[in-house]
């Protein structure tokens, strides 16, 4: 069907190889015949946690995020491991981040945050039953975890106080649920 919009690779070639991201050259033909070069990130994708709580309120983070040099307000997420089911890897990271577990897991929605530049996808999933724990922090990781009403988190993204696309996102998917305009599948 989209056919005539259709981009093919010709060559692929790793540009950079870092620790944790890739980027990926690789030289297209065009849906005119024309040849060019498309560079892009390789992401092994990631989990966003939507933990709320039976008064309607969430769990939220802040941490300091270094390519824009300030401290974000997001919900709990986490990249998935070579060969993790998207699941695990949900619950592993609300519990190494928050120290909460949750009893209730639902996949919400795949988004695809930056699909000019990476193969990026995040797998939102709403966790309920929340109970707390100990937390168990990354080496290196720093954040505070903090609840808030979810009225606060629309106002916050309202007002540009939070700008994080994959919150923002999941905040709207939160109202939806919680006001009953949305439903999940169970």
């Amino acid at each position: 069907m989209d056919s005539h919009l259709k981009e093919i690779r010709i060559t692929s070639s790793l540009a950079y190889d870092g620790h944790f991201l890739k980027v990926q050259r690789d030289a297209v033909q065009l849906p005119d015949g024309k040849e060019t070069s498309r560079e892009f990130i390789k992401h092994p994708g990631a989990v966003v946690i939507l933990p709320l709580f039976e008064d309607g309120t969430v769990l939220l983070e802040r941490q300091y995020r270094y390519p824009l040099e300030r401290v974000f307000i997001e919900y709990p997420a986490g990249k998935i491991d070579a060969g993790e089911d998207p699941l695990s890897c949900a619950k592993r990271e609300l519990q190494e981040e928050t120290g909460y577990t949750a009893s209730e897991w639902l996949h919400v929605c795949t988004i695809h945050n930056a699909i000019a530049y990476s193969d990026e996808h995040l797998e939102l999933y709403l966790a309920r039953g929340l109970v707390a724990g100990e937390r168990k922090l990354d080496d290196g990781e720093f954040l505070d975890v903090f609840k808030a009403p979810l009225s606060d988190m629309l106002n916050w993204v309202r007002e540009g106080k939070v700008t994080d696309v994959k919150t923002v996102i999941g905040t709207f998917w939160l109202e939806k649920i919680v006001t009953g305009n949305w439903q999940l599948p169970a």
